[in-house]
């Protein structure tokens, strides 16, 4: 039961990717800062689905750029949690959309983007990050996003009763991952086939899946990095997005899809398919059974929502960091009360007389 006088929670996003390999997980960071700046979404784990530091790194200096650290977002404060890495595997090669953003310098010579991750001991052991984020949340409060490789998610549902937590605490998971209905494989779900399986066949909330044919349809305009981040002389994904591929491109949004879709389902940017399961075959390729008990659906493509769901993208992912609200009646009650029961300041003091 809520307490008297507390709203309702916004929705906690649990945020798992493999920052690094697609521009569009840099610009979901951004949409998910954007909502959670407009109090629709509450950041609550963050985490990187393969073995690289610099993923982590960059994972946090977004977190941090928001945070008001290098935005100068006043009052922005409590944004920056620790990230989660995967602890295992062959750490992928960095990309460029990671070492130019992070290679970056201040006038002072210190780094343009602020993080604290250099070594895997700066980063948050995945698997308790994910169940810790869940225990803390009122039940159904919180969806997880899934925009990288399964593994991290995979290795948490080994966890003892992370199933039965899931259950209680996620309202469904929203995933990146496959071609619907029929296409070639996905890199997310390549990257580690048996997770992919595994993550599908055990997960105990509902899935939705957003397959590669939304984020080619629904794709990012450059005219946006060029012209909508103009309050920032600097902004990590912008610099992230030119560094990706040579300007000016059009990119592709899944993990924008997903998030869009986890934290505002019920806008009807995109319509959902009949319930199903979905399997992973030898190769990657996906495949989704329509089955009245199933628990899995894919988002299918709206033509009519198109030009909306961008605008959504370019209007929030482009805003300026807000500072932080409080999120309750109380809270906002307590700092003006604060704010009233102030004292007065006292009057400036008269400059002496001269001959005194």
């Amino acid at each position: 039961m809520q307490n008297q006088g507390q709203e309702k929670p916004s929705v906690g996003i649990i945020f798992d990717c493999g920052l690094g390999d697609r521009i569009d997980e840099a610009l979901a960071l951004a949409l998910l800062y954007g909502l959670d700046g407009k109090n629709e979404a509450r950041v609550i784990s963050l985490s990187v689905s393969k073995p690289n530091l610099k993923a982590a790194a960059f994972c946090e200096a977004i977190a941090r750029f928001y945070g008001g650290a290098s935005s100068g977002a006043f009052g922005a404060v409590g944004r920056t949690l620790p990230v989660g890495l995967a602890d295992e595997g062959k750490s992928p090669e960095d990309t460029p959309m990671l070492t130019v953003p992070l290679s970056k310098l201040n006038d002072a010579g210190a780094p343009l983007y602020s993080h604290g991750i250099e070594k895997p001991t700066d980063t948050a052991e995945v698997r308790a990050l994910i169940r810790n984020a869940l225990t803390q949340q009122p039940d159904q409060s919180c969806v997880v996003v899934l925009t990288g490789p399964a593994t991290n998610l995979a290795r948490t549902l080994d966890l003892p009763g992370v199933k039965e937590l899931i259950a209680r605490k996620a309202r469904f998971l929203s995933v990146v991952g496959g071609a619907y209905p029929d296409g070639p494989p996905q890199s997310s779900v390549k990257t580690d086939i048996a997770a992919a399986r595994k993550l599908f066949a055990e997960w105990p909330a509902p899935i939705v899946a957003c397959g590669g044919e939304i984020g080619a349809s629904l794709l990012y305009p450059a005219s946006s990095i060029e012209n909508d981040f103009a309050w920032a002389p600097a902004h990590p994904v912008v610099d992230a997005y030119r560094a990706y591929k040579p300007m000016p491109y059009d990119a592709a949004t899944c993990a924008m899809a997903a998030l869009l879709y986890a934290v505002r389902p019920q806008e009807g940017y995109f319509k959902l398919s009949e319930p199903g399961t979905i399997s992973v075959h030898d190769d990657g390729r996906t495949k989704f059974t329509q089955s009245p008990g199933g628990k899995h659906r894919c988002l299918i493509l709206d033509p009519e929502q198109k030009d909306r769901v961008i605008k959504t993208y370019t209007e929030i992912a482009s805003a300026k960091p807000a500072p932080r609200q409080p999120r309750f009646r109380r809270q906002q009650q307590q700092q003006q009360q604060q704010q009233q029961q102030a004292p007065p300041k006292p009057p400036a003091a008269k400059p002496p007389q001269s001959g005194a």
